[in-house]
């Protein structure tokens, strides 16, 4: 299943954010919107799942537009873990988690072993076994970033959609995440992150999609498009992408 954005324009108040973007995903790719601080990487990620409605341009799931479907049969295929998650005061770890199979089972239905057995996968990929009885209105920002993560695993989506889902974590549980993101992209789902840190997009995204200002500059394969003088220009930095042995980004300095 796939998810492209075609011509996508979007606005916040009276300020055009996004202007005429472009990129997709295919199964088993792990694409990264990159750019700027304000580039508009989690807005143009919001018109992906219909947090935001573009003022032009189509979001295609699929091959359908994302805002024909129903929101039931979005939530069933297109999984989301947001940047600042909701606290779930009250609710434990594992239920918040749980919450996840509603778009399978509806509200008032009961959870299924099969439910149990997804959530408790869920929450072993992020590393919240340990957590899972806690309720989640005591956790860290770091902490409730993973149940969110963790929550959008559970529904078992065919997409998915992580806003900085390394944002407030260690540096440990940074690469748990994104190893199980890895893992599940191997496993067949289309996934995209929006990714803060540029050493952790050039080690686990396949493509990139930049973003400057509302535009997407440049797009494709990590090694191929994060050129040292796309890196001065767009980030202002100096700095060269390796791809031997593994993908990596060496930084310099400012440019």
């Amino acid at each position: 299943m796939t998810l492209s954005v075609l011509d996508v324009k979007a606005r916040l108040g009276s300020r055009e954010v996004l202007h005429g973007i472009n990129f997709n995903v295919q199964p088993g790719e792990i694409l990264g919107l990159v750019g700027p601080n304000g580039s508009g990487k989690t807005t143009a990620l919001r018109c992906c799942y219909r947090a935001l409605t573009p003022t032009a341009g189509t979001v295609f799931v699929d091959g359908s537009d994302a805002h024909s479907i129903a929101r039931s049969e979005l939530a069933r295929t297109v999984g989301v873990g947001t940047q600042e998650p909701e606290a779930s005061v009250g609710l434990t770890v594992r239920e918040s988690v749980a919450l996840g199979r509603v778009p399978h089972r509806g509200w008032f239905s009961s959870g299924s072993a099969t439910d149990d057995d997804l959530v408790t996968d869920a929450l072993n990929r992020v590393d919240l076994t340990d957590l899972a009885d806690r309720d989640v209105g005591s956790l860290s920002g770091g902490e409730r970033q993973r149940v969110s993560i963790a929550r959008a695993l559970a529904q078992q989506p065919r997409i998915l959609l992580l806003d900085e889902p390394t944002n407030h974590l260690d540096l440990r549980h940074q690469l748990v995440v994104m190893n199980a993101v890895r893992d599940l992209a191997a496993d067949g789902l289309a996934i995209i992150v929006t990714v803060h840190d540029l050493r952790l997009a050039v080690e686990y995204c396949t493509s990139l999609a930049v973003l400057d200002a509302g535009r997407v500059v440049a797009s494709g394969e990590t090694t191929r498009i994060l050129t040292d003088r796309l890196l001065a220009d767009v980030f202002g930095i100096r700095a060269s992408v390796r791809s031997h042995p593994r993908p990596v980004i060496d930084i310099h300095g400012l440019a």
